[in-house]
């Protein structure tokens, strides 16, 4: 087993590479930019500062959707370019470990080893983790024992709601809620209340600031375009508005961690009732979500420290410790 090793967390929003070499991960903007349906125009953070900015010969788009690989093609190039830039465009044949979701088909499954094996990126073998398994080992929960941990994994476009137990997955759900939504919901009360049309990122930005502008009591100041006078303007949006839009989403997730752990068998759900909620993933840390799933459920809430990377993280751990090479395994034997 070489030293030359990675580990890709495909997310739809951002895609989280570690680097065995020197022991890092970089996270970068899923995105890839087109000109004139055939030539690179920017990929990674550079396509996204041009998001909703960009002329009509410009194509910019995520590669994944819901989770999973819906442009292979772009999905290559964006993988060949950024295990390019990390080697510095000296590509070795190395080791992939790539996290995949559990609740999605075979055939999606098989589409993220395809996509490693034909980017040419000179993949030796190409290894698959369970994204939730992955998720436990970056939040340091020694995922190969017998107890029960229910790992919450709040993405982009979908929530991954998992329940893991002796370096498996118990029960799994998938559910289409994540901050693509929070963001949708935002922009909607907007235009409700101030007739007024915001961007994707204008939105984004007031929910990740919505904890610190609360901390301030200030109230969120956004630009946009007003429906009535079709002019540009800028207005306070107060928070509790913004709070009210994005409750609805919130108990959608808690509604279906209630339905995970109903389905729970009795021993490791007393498990889990020990432990409590293990909340990940890059929107996890919208305000009051934590507050609001500990309530729903009555479990304590440990947010991740590091939400964005905990997958990319447990992957590490797969690459570097033995003991934990096991619970990867080779798409081979998928399905059989």
């Amino acid at each position: 087993m070489g030293n030359n090793s990675f580990g890709i967390d495909l997310g739809t929003s951002n895609i989280k590479i570690y680097n065995r070499n020197d022991d890092s991960v970089t996270i970068e903007k899923n995105m890839i930019a087109i000109e004139n349906k055939n030539t690179l125009f920017a990929y990674g953070n550079s396509a996204f500062e041009m998001y909703e900015k960009a002329p009509g010969n410009i194509h910019i788009s995520y590669p994944l959707s819901n989770g999973v690989i819906a442009d292979i093609k772009n999905m290559e190039t964006l993988v060949k370019y950024f295990i390019g830039d990390l080697c510095k465009n000296n590509i070795k044949p190395a080791d992939y470990y790539i996290a995949v979701p559990t609740d999605v088909t075979d055939v999606e499954k098989r589409a993220f080893y395809d996509l490693v094996r034909d980017a040419n990126i000179k993949a030796k073998r190409v290894m698959i983790v369970e994204k939730a398994v992955a998720d436990g080992l970056g939040l340091d929960i020694d995922v190969k024992n017998s107890q029960g941990v229910l790992v919450v994994n709040v993405g982009y476009d979908t929530t991954e709601i998992s329940i893991l137990s002796l370096g498996g997955i118990v029960l799994s759900r998938l559910i289409k809620v994540g901050g693509q939504k929070f963001d949708d919901a935002i922009r909607a009360a907007i235009r409700r209340e101030f007739s007024l049309i915001v961007g994707g990122k204008t939105a984004e930005n007031v929910k990740i600031s919505l904890k610190d502008l609360e901390k301030a009591g200030k109230s969120a100041v956004v630009y946009g375009r007003d429906i009535v006078t079709g002019l540009p303007v800028e207005r306070e949006i107060p928070t509790p508005l913004v709070d009210e839009c994005l409750t609805e989403n919130f108990n959608t997730i808690i509604d279906n961690v209630k339905v995970i752990l109903e389905r729970t068998p009795p021993e490791l759900a007393a498990d889990i009732y020990r432990h409590g909620v293990y909340l990940t993933g890059g929107a996890s840390q919208v305000s009051h979500l934590a507050e609001l799933l500990s309530s729903g459920t009555g479990l304590k809430v440990q947010l991740s420290e590091n939400p964005m990377s905990s997958v990319a993280l447990g992957l590490a751990k797969v690459i570097k410790e033995d003991n934990y090479k096991s619970v990867a395994y080779a798409v081979e034997g998928m399905g059989k």
